[in-house]
């Protein structure tokens, strides 16, 4: 837990973080086969934070976690598996990577300096192309391209913007989720929601317990 130099100070000297790596520490004594947590990671520096999530990114290769957090961030870096709750009721449960993907809509960006009327054109006329959005500023024009075959626009798509040299590709790639917005997706229109979100890492078959047992130190 990193505390071993701290041995000889008393606990009330401890920081936030340092006081919760005790707590989990404490709670690992008898090697749990499930570890409940509330909040870990709340109220804490980013110091605290981090140290933390180290923690139980190293303790769920032999505990199974179950914690509730509003920290999002830290629930897609340590998280296998997410459940979310709205008005008590449970409103989504999948592996992270599941969620992740949301509604299957795919689109990727890129950043493009030149004239991009044509490049824009040539997207269009591709049947695997859903849509192009455009913003410009500062001389750089970025374009969120929507598609409907993931394989087609990894072969393709940059190709077709920068075909007729008058534009350079400054940034490209595919856009990656996140949990945030795929939470407020899920409780969206939800004006009075008072939701919590309760998450597992990592996810546990029929047989965890069993499993555990045999994984526990002698």
């Amino acid at each position: 837990m990193g505390l071993e130099d701290k041995a000889d100070r008393p606990i009330k000297g401890f920081s936030g973080g340092e006081r919760q790596r005790l707590g989990i520490a404490q709670a690992q004594v008898n090697y749990p086969d499930l570890l409940i947590l509330d909040e870990p990671a709340a109220s804490l520096d980013p110091m605290g934070r981090r140290d933390v999530l180290v923690v139980m990114e190293r303790l769920r290769k032999y505990t199974t976690i179950f914690y509730s957090t509003h920290i999002l961030s830290d629930v897609q870096r340590v998280s296998d598996t997410v459940a979310i709750l709205n008005h008590g009721q449970l409103v989504a449960q999948a592996l992270i990577e599941q969620l992740l993907r949301g509604t299957g809509a795919i689109s990727y960006t890129i950043e493009l300096r030149g004239d991009v009327d044509a490049a824009r054109s040539r997207l269009a006329a591709q049947a695997w192309v859903g849509g192009v959005d455009v913003l410009s500023r500062n001389g750089i024009t970025r374009f969120q391209v929507r598609v409907t075959d993931e394989t087609a626009a990894d072969a393709q798509l940059l190709q077709l913007v920068t075909a007729d040299g008058g534009v350079s590709a400054q940034a490209f790639g595919r856009d990656k989720a996140d949990l945030e917005d795929v939470f407020m997706q899920i409780v969206e229109g939800d004006t009075h929601s008072h939701g919590r979100q309760c998450f597992a890492a990592p996810p546990y078959p029929a047989n965890w317990l069993d499993e555990r047992a045999r994984q526990r130190p002698a």
